[in-house]
């Protein structure tokens, strides 16, 4: 691996393993693929075009979203919304990321067998780790720099400015989390971070061009394997979308492994449909359906709880908090959304009305109560309970009076919050039966 370039106190950009000049020496010939991530508004989009110029490779970036959704069937829009967390917010969005991440892989696994491309978007992520001919490259800058360009490029106020970015900020971090457990600005992610408060358009290109020619990154046999299995993998991946399995797909010179990771009814014949659509993708030459190490009968059978609320959203600032309480709750067959903060969680009501929603009170900007007075006056039938490590007795008692149907204070035994989340769903039951009886659409 490339060394970093990159100072975690302050961005700072430091050059290394040039010649006294500053310029390494340009290797001719070399195949490498030049993935650029980049946070929004750093300039990101003309860099991947100077540096595609500059070596005379193709350029990729918003095409694949659009080839993805022609050889898929599946709408651009679509495709946009699952990367950014704005699918229908109750859709199932780790179903729908699945589905999409599935399809963009299988779509950029393709491009990149061409090599001499650079990518430049998102979903350079779901390049695997261990093709050695991929310089991964982070595109950062401080918040005012960031600011200073939206203001300039749209003519925003500093304040609306920096509201954009952080939105762009959390999407984007999503999306990577939900791909590699990480976030786009960490130095795990990429071989370089190139910060643009202390860069130039054109230094970023020299240091990504003199460090895609390097010989580190020259295709190599073993690598052009790697990546032509991590192809047919993708491809096999996708034909099997439809059939959701939770699998893992490997493949080894046209041998693909499919290894089952839950439990799923009818095992023998479940097999033998996937090695038939395995077995038809092109390229594939022999098909192993395993067991893997998870795959065991859930405590919980059957799986789908029907009296668990399917539409949740959980609001709080405290991120690392609120995503390990999604992940629980999804073990209890419960999919949130997430908002981390009163705006937006107000915004996504907006778009769809959740059955259930656990809200913190002490939050930046709009705080929780008020974001309980105007769910409960504009969305009544939407059931809150408060879930706050900094409560008081005259807050619940606010709480109450507003209409929160609980107020329960962390850190909460997730058995306890389950089954208070299930007791409000049955409220939520309670009264659109009442509704409707009342105007006539049921008995």
């Amino acid at each position: 691996m490339l060394a970093v370039l990159f100072n975690a106190s302050y961005y700072s950009f430091v050059p290394v393993g040039y010649g006294s000049s500053g310029r390494a020496d340009i290797e001719v010939g070399t195949m490498s693929i030049v993935a650029i991530l980049s946070l929004s508004h750093c300039g990101g989009e003309d860099i991947a075009r100077s540096v595609a110029d500059r070596l005379g490779y193709r350029l990729v970036s918003d095409d694949l979203i659009r080839e993805t959704s022609d050889r898929f069937g599946v709408s651009a829009d679509r495709i946009v919304d699952a990367i950014n967390g704005t699918t229908s917010l109750f859709r199932q969005l780790s179903k729908e990321r699945n589905r999409v991440s599935t399809a963009l892989r299988a779509t950029l696994a393709d491009l990149a067998c061409n090599d001499k491309t650079v990518y430049h978007g998102p979903a350079g992520v779901l390049l695997p780790r261990d093709i050695d001919h991929v310089l991964r490259v982070g595109i950062v800058a401080d918040i005012d720099y960031r600011i200073l360009s939206l203001v300039r490029s749209k003519s925003l106020s500093a304040k609306d400015a920096r509201s954009e970015i952080k939105k762009d900020d959390t999407e984007l971090a999503d999306w990577c989390r939900s791909i590699t457990k990480l976030d786009p600005w960490d130095e795990r992610l990429h071989d370089i971070v190139i910060p643009m408060h202390s860069a130039t358009i054109e230094s970023a290109t020299e240091i990504i061009v003199l460090n895609a020619q390097k010989e580190i990154l020259k295709t190599t046999e073993s690598s052009a394997k790697r990546l032509r299995d991590f192809a047919l993998a993708s491809r096999v991946d996708m034909a099997l979308v439809d059939k959701q399995p939770d699998v893992d797909v490997e493949a080894d010179d046209g041998r693909v492994t499919i290894v089952l990771k839950k439990y799923v009814l009818r095992l023998d014949r479940y097999k033998k449909e996937l090695t038939e659509i395995a077995s038809a993708v092109p390229g594939v030459s022999a098909v192993d359906v395993r067991i893997g190490k998870t795959f065991q009968m859930p405590s919980n059978w059957p799986p789908v709880d029907i009296e668990v609320p399917q539409k949740v959203l959980l609001v709080d600032d405290e991120r690392e908090f609120v995503q390990t309480l999604s992940e629980r709750l999804q073990t209890r067959d419960m999919e949130p959304a997430i908002a981390y903060d009163g705006e937006e969680a107000l915004s996504l009501i907006e778009k769809d009305e959740p059955e259930v929603m656990v809200l913190d009170l002490k939050m930046p900007g709009i705080d929780g109560i008020e974001v309980l007075r105007r769910v409960k006056k504009s969305h009544p039938d939407t059931e809150v309970i408060i879930l706050t490590g900094h409560g008081s007795e005259r807050e619940k008692q606010l709480a109450s009076e507003l209409g929160a149907f609980a107020y329960l204070e962390k850190p909460v035994d997730i058995d306890v919050l389950a089954r208070t989340m299930k007791e409000a769903y049955a409220k939520v039951g309670r009264g659109k039966n009442r509704k409707g009886k009342s105007d006539g659409t049921e008995e």
